[in-house]
């Protein structure tokens, strides 16, 4: 298993930020049961929302919510949260006294690397978006990627660090 805490050579240059950002803390306990979920859905994107708050050292997620992807039966490679489970996802958070930080899906047998849909659909600026690979069903790297910029005509994607938890 692997979480990959640097930005890759594959990366694309445009539309990536050129500023530090803080990290993603992420427990190891919700770093497997993220990259279950993949498998799981395996080979349809799986996707998701992090909870948790902003602190000192960046996000720490608390607890993940599993999410359907309204995309499943039209794409295997999309996803998509329906705005009715995404309310629901929001009220849950705000229940626990959380914030909705951040999202995840899985890449089936494609890199743990943002797509130019990834960037389309992304508009939670200072959100994090978390990707798994999923090769031939098993889960690979995981990388975080922080929504930045101040509107949807500068958004951009930045290499987020993950530091995982409680090994």
């Amino acid at each position: 298993m692997t979480a990959n805490t640097s930005q890759s050579d594959a990366t694309p240059t445009a539309n990536i930020a050129k500023t530090t950002v803080p990290p993603l803390r992420l427990p190891q306990v919700l770093l497997d049961d993220l990259r279950a979920h993949g498998e799981e859905t395996w080979p349809r994107e799986c996707c998701g929302a992090l909870l948790g708050k902003f602190g000192p050292e960046g996000w720490q997620i608390e607890t993940l919510v599993r999410a359907t992807n309204a995309r499943a039966d039209s794409a295997h490679d999309r996803y998509e949260i329906a705005p009715a489970e995404l309310v629901e996802i929001a009220q849950e958070a705000r229940r626990r006294g959380l914030e909705i930080v951040g999202f995840y899906h899985s890449h089936p047998d494609h890199p743990a690397q943002w797509s130019a849909t990834d960037l389309a659909e992304a508009h939670w600026l200072g959100a994090s978006y978390v990707i798994t690979e999923v090769a031939q069903g098993k889960a690979a790297l995981t990388r975080a990627w922080l929504l930045s910029g101040t509107s949807e005509e500068d958004k951009c994607f930045a290499a987020q660090e993950i530091r995982i938890e409680g090994r």
